[in-house]
């Protein structure tokens, strides 16, 4: 069997090499083996992309050319829709299985895309439950978040009391626009130890910078990753929106979710983004399980609502209230429950490519 996997960023990568793991005695390629390196592909924005728009141009020709000469039993592409999508509907179009693996957020937006995304792919396999009901009755499986059984199968560290895990996002401009209110949000608590993961030398020398204008300055511990493991032992957290509030979720760890965007682009999102009323990524699938849910398992504060003393006061509720912190804990792992499968992810892929 043959199986042209197509992963085009880090966690699609590692969700590649799982399902690969999971297809003994089968010829695996990818982007690699046609001489692409992951770190020239997993370009994000748009003008980003169009400076390097002859190198993307002369991926997608080189591997048309290889699903046209190899010839592949089945092309499986792992995220990064973009491109991905593009190869897959070309597979198809040359009578060859084009699977998908995780599913593009048309439940945020663009929903006129989802004919598109039927017509291009003979099956779609989704991490969230809610989503393959947006589809055609059997063209999209659940097959279960990697993270649940990721997290799932890791061991869990005693709780340290009182530690404050702060997550202010990956990127540059995300440490800049969040970093400082979650310290002085971090301040107002008494008695408390602060960690912060950075998830790169840069990320680690503009925390440090902003640290050092902070009253945290002698006491708050930067580390070099670890974020996981962070969320696994601290009592509280407070994360930027993204993978990493999913992350505290699983790790069971209450956390407030807090984001900072522009202006013109929180102006455009908001009339955007129409097809669900919440931006993390645990509230989503609870707000799909649940349409007339109240209480979420946690709480968002965005924009203008996102000031240090809305942080401390949600912080400190469960850092001195046993009964709140239970409370909290039960909605995240109702929510975390949905995201389970029966079977592991990579062995519901492989599956699907055998068929």
């Amino acid at each position: 069997m043959k199986v042209l996997l197509l992963a085009g960023e880090q966690s699609g990568r590692l969700y590649a090499d799982e399902v690969a793991r999971a297809l003994p005695g089968a010829e695996v390629r990818g982007y690699g083996d046609y001489g692409f390196d992951m770190a020239d592909l997993a370009v994000m924005g748009i003008w980003p992309v169009l400076r390097r728009i002859g190198y993307f141009m002369r991926v997608e020709r080189t591997m048309r050319r290889a699903i046209d000469e190899w010839r592949p039993d089945v092309v499986c592409t792992i995220d990064y829709p973009g491109m991905n999508l593009r190869l897959a509907a070309y597979a198809k179009s040359r009578g060859i299985r084009a699977v998908h693996v995780v599913c593009p957020q048309v439940w945020a937006w663009k929903k006129g895309r989802i004919p598109k995304i039927e017509a291009s792919l003979d099956r779609l396999l989704c991490f969230f439950p809610f989503e393959p009901a947006l589809f055609r009755p059997g063209f999209a499986e659940f097959v279960g978040h990697p993270l649940a059984e990721r997290f799932a199968a890791m061991e869990r560290p005693e709780r340290v009391p009182r530690l404050v895990a702060i997550l202010p996002g990956s990127r540059l401009g995300e440490i800049e626009r969040n970093l400082p209110a979650l310290l002085e949000a971090a301040a107002r608590l008494e008695g408390v130890a602060v960690a912060i993961p950075a998830a790169s030398r840069r990320a680690r020398a503009a925390i440090e910078r902003l640290l050092a204008a902070s009253p945290l300055a002698a006491t708050a511990k930067v580390t070099d990753g670890g974020a996981r493991e962070l969320l696994l032992r601290a009592d509280v957290a407070a994360v930027a929106s993204g993978t990493a509030t999913l992350e505290a979720a699983l790790a069971r760890c209450p956390t407030v979710l807090v984001y900072r965007v522009g202006a013109l682009f929180a102006w455009i999102a908001r009339r955007v983004i129409t097809g669900v009323r919440h931006i993390g990524l645990v509230n989503i699938v609870w707000e799909k399980a649940h349409p007339d849910a109240v209480d979420f398992p946690m709480p968002e504060l965005m924009q203008e609502d996102f000031t240090p003393e809305a942080v401390a006061a949600a912080l400190g509720r469960w850092l001195t209230d046993p009964g709140e912190r239970s409370k909290a804990v039960a909605r995240l792992d109702a929510a975390c429950a949905l995201l389970k499968s029966d079977r592991s992810f990579s062995r519901c892929i492989a599956a699907e490519l055998r068929a």
